[in-house]
């Protein structure tokens, strides 16, 4: 089998999941997009730059004031073998709205292995009004790249 570089499409997201080049912990199938693996908001974050814990309203959501930056991990774990890297990016219908995960970060080969660990997203409310997230929802994609084994 000849592992070609590049982005990995869904089939090779597919392949790289039974290979266990990239775990994905508690993985809906629904979540594995054309070109990209998405990743959904979990819960106990906290606010930035005091790292205060943000608890959840009486509903259960995460509510940002305007302007506020959040930071909080992925309901997913995930680990990425030393073949692959990753760029996390959010998606678009929360930057439409004014919600913006702004921390668009590399995970560098190896990250999270052999288990899985969960990504930090970056969120900012940019509307002049509170939002509120609700953990769970789809926030977030992972792109994954292939390339040559990293040395370190």
């Amino acid at each position: 089998m000849i592992l070609r570089r590049g982005l990995l499409v869904d089939r090779d997201i597919r392949a790289a999941l039974r290979r266990g080049d990239l775990v994905v912990d508690d993985l809906d199938p629904e979540l594995i997009r054309p070109a990209a693996v998405s990743v959904r908001l979990g819960s106990d974050p906290t606010t930035y730059p005091e790292l205060v814990p943000r608890p959840a309203t009486s509903d259960g959501c995460l509510a940002l004031a305007p302007g506020e930056v959040m930071l909080a991990p992925t309901h997913e774990r995930v680990g990425i073998s030393g073949r692959l890297a990753g760029l996390l990016d959010g998606t678009s219908d929360w930057a439409r709205l004014g919600v913006s995960v702004v921390l668009c970060h590399q995970v560098s080969p190896g990250f999270g292995m052999p288990d899985g660990a969960p990504l930090t997203l970056e969120i900012v409310n940019r509307l002049a009004h509170e939002f509120r997230l609700r953990p769970g929802t789809r926030i977030a994609n992972l792109l994954l790249i292939r390339g040559r084994r990293a040395r370190r």
